[in-house]
């Protein structure tokens, strides 16, 4: 009760219709709703628990120790569009921190009717700092005697002051008075209970009196559920401006609904909707455009100029729902712009739609959907110091409206009319503060943007641009994870005279993973080769790094017996105390002997085609892992490999699947082998991939080489 009195003053003295109190309790990351009043609890919940380091108004006021003042919803979808979209109504608010001796305490948050002029007076802005600084005291002064003042499990709610208190005569007049009249009377308060209602009201909502006291009205009368309906009732506590709207009772009753709310709660007058009344059916202001739905069949909007439907606010909340949740499992660019167009533009009616960003100073189109080559060809290459609606608002941040093609060339008379597009929004993307692109969006008809949607496309803007903004990220890195692994590997096999050989490498399906999978061709001498095979622990770059540092490592000592090979990687690997587990797998390849020696360090075995086409699984003594104990020794396997032989090195991606046995799935390889056609290797290894039916995407990084053994006269290939 401490903090009533200096937050009831301000809202008086400063003419605000809301306030509340947020406080910051000692050693919490998070500001607590503790005392408000003029608005319902139920309104603002999510509000309740906010982080310091979120990004909403009175929590950028409290961590940055200024006032903050947002004007109206435009300027909030376009500044907290997350905060905008739970909040769609015409409302002004500013918030303050609350601060005594240099310690952060809370904030104070004031709200006005849609209504108020774009800037605070100097009244309001003197009552919001008079009232925080008594705030700041009593907060500092009650903690300094060991009575510190904290948020409660729920916040204490200041009931609205009266002006005066009716007698019990002059209250039983009332009553008399508001069932005499002709039309229905009800009375809701700011959590839209219904606190009284005259028999006629009940009357033509078909209930009882005692069925409808104390309920909701959109609980108790299964007709009035459309989320549409309790909108109406939002829109009229937060913007403090008389709300609107006709709803059919079943089966063919139209009522008008006009409600009427101060700071006490909601006046609601219920009268049968004629079905001649004229065409603009009075609504909540210009922020709320009757539908269809809204209107008997017969009566208003039946003379409405020709153009968009404009949505409900239920069907555009159903798709922006979706957007948002189908938006935090987008990955690259082209799944953002996919995901936008396909939510965006059935729930707007919107003809063609376009993502742009900007790189290098100039305009580039990242996604599109329904311009033709024209349009974007226009779009594209665009420096950002061109006189253009789309490079204007990447550079101001400020959404630009046009209702019709000649709004458009009155702003910007070089303007060119493209696939006959009449109506343009273009919206700023922005993402922490900066801009990351902007969103085109275009109808075939004139369409006159509502405030509603102007606010409602800009709130959804914010939600593309955090999308945007992560997904250019992820494409950025994907395309630097996957050049490193390219640097990484061998950009051709050497040349070998009795050697044919493939190699093959498949990236797994992840996110910006790389592996740590490699393959290596050596050539030693005239008639001698090298060949490895490998596989770093984890999908991450510290992983393709110690990749390139193993095929270093083998590169650097190929020549010597397979096993001294593994010996010396797995020395300098124990030293690098890297953290990561390796497989290996290294063949010593003479090939005047037709002979191979080999030594594996904790690798899937090779697997051996015979010229018949007999296909072994070669047994080889598995040695220990490179990296875990540096006096681990590595035995070697001598075979021979014969003209027509063909020996499959491979990675466990190639054969590992979730739940199944890993020396099933060897079998299998080796049968798929047995079967594949002839040489040459190429061929082989792209019908052994087929056959082995990778799934898609990758659970695994799959590395193949394949090395064929000619006859000594034969040539060889790349």
């Amino acid at each position: 009760m401490l903090l009533d009195a200096p937050l009831i003053q301000a809202v008086q003295e400063s003419g605000a219709s809301a306030g509340m109190v947020f406080l910051l309790p000692p050693g919490d990351s998070r500001l607590h709703l503790t005392v408000m009043t003029g608005i319902s609890q139920r309104i603002v919940a999510p509000w309740e628990r906010m982080r310091l380091a979120g990004s909403v108004p009175v929590s950028d006021a409290v961590r940055e120790r200024r006032l903050v003042w947002v004007a109206g919803h435009e300027e909030m979808a376009r500044r907290y569009p997350r905060a905008a979209l739970a909040l769609p109504y015409a409302f002004a608010v500013a918030t303050a921190p609350i601060t005594a001796d240099g310690t952060e305490w809370g904030g104070l948050a004031l709200l006005w009717p849609g209504s108020h002029p774009p800037e605070l007076s100097p009244r309001e802005h003197d009552s919001l700092r008079a009232c925080c600084h008594h705030l700041g005291l009593l907060l500092q002064h009650a903690a300094d005697t060991g009575h510190p003042v904290l948020p409660g499990p729920e916040p204490r709610i200041i009931p609205a002051l009266r002006t005066r208190a009716p007698g019990t005569a002059e209250a039983l007049a009332a009553f008399d008075f508001a069932e005499r009249l002709p039309q229905g009377c009800c009375a809701l308060d700011l959590d839209g209970r219904i606190t009284f209602l005259t028999a006629t009201a009940a009357e033509l909502v078909g209930a009882t009196v005692g069925e409808l006291r104390g309920a909701l009205p959109w609980e108790a009368l299964p007709w009035l559920r459309d989320p549409v309906f309790e909108d109406h009732y939002r829109a009229a506590v937060i913007s403090r401006q008389p709300v609107s709207f006709t709803a059919l009772r079943p089966p063919d009753r139209w009522l008008s609904f006009h409600l009427h709310p101060d700071d006490g709660g909601i006046s609601v007058l219920i009268t049968p909707a004629p079905t001649d009344q004229p065409a603009d059916l009075p609504t909540d202001g210009p922020a709320d455009r009757p539908t269809d739905a809204d209107r008997p069949a017969d009566g208003p909007g039946q003379n409405r100029p020709a153009g968009p439907a404009a949505p409900s606010r239920t069907d555009v909340l159903y798709h922006l729902l979706h957007l948002a949740a189908a938006l935090t499992e987008a990955v690259g660019v082209q799944d953002v712009t996919e995901r936008v167009a396909n939510q965006i533009m059935p729930a707007f009616g919107i003809q063609a739609l376009a993502l742009t960003t900007a790189a290098e100073g100039r305009l580039r189109i990242v996604g599109h959907r329904g311009f033709t080559t024209g349009v974007l060809d226009h779009f594209e290459g665009l420096t950002l110091t061109a006189d253009t609606p789309v490079v204007r608002v990447l550079s101001s941040g400020v959404p630009s409206f046009f209702d019709t093609f000649e709004d458009l060339r009155r702003a910007y008379p070089d303007a060119v009319l493209h696939d006959d597009m009449a109506a343009w929004a273009f919206l700023p993307l922005i993402a922490s503060g900066a801009p990351v692109g902007s969103l085109v969006l275009a109808y075939d008809r004139p369409f006159p943007w509502s405030p509603q949607e102007r606010a409602m496309l800009t709130s959804l803007a914010g939600l593309v641009a955090q999308a945007l903004d992560r997904a250019l990220l992820y494409d950025t890195k994907h395309r630097l994870a996957r050049s490193l692994q390219a640097g990484l590997l061998p950009t051709a096999l050497p040349r070998i005279p009795g050697l044919d050989v493939a190699a093959r490498y498949l990236p797994a399906g992840r996110v910006t993973d790389i592996g740590g999978d490699f393959y290596d061709l050596i050539r030693l001498g005239d008639r001698t080769a090298a060949a490895a095979i490998g596989d770093v622990q984890g999908h991450n770059v510290n992983a393709a790094a110690l990749m390139g540092q193993v095929r270093t490592a083998v590169h650097a000592t190929a020549g010597a017996s397979p096993g001294e090979v593994l010996a010396r990687t797995n020395r300098l690997l124990t030293d690098l105390d890297a953290g990561l587990l390796t497989s290996c797998l290294y063949v010593h390849l003479d090939l005047a002997e037709h002979r191979a020696r080999m030594a594996s360090a904790g690798h899937p075995p090779p697997l051996l085609r015979h010229p018949d086409g007999y296909t072994e699984i070669l047994t080889l003594p598995p040695g220990l892992l490179l990296g875990i104990d540096p006096d681990t020794d590595y035995p070697m396997t001598e075979i021979t490999l014969r003209p027509g032989s063909v020996l499959a090195l491979y990675t466990d991606g190639l054969v590992e699947t979730p739940g199944g046995d890993i020396e099933e799935e060897i079998a299998v390889l080796a049968g798929h082998l047995a079967r594949s056609g002839p040489p040459p290797m190429e061929t082989l290894a792209d019908d052994l991939l087929r056959r082995t039916g990778l799934p898609s995407p990758l659970h695994d990084d799959v590395a193949l080489l394949l090395i064929g053994a000619q006859a000594d006269d034969d040539g060889g290939n790349d």
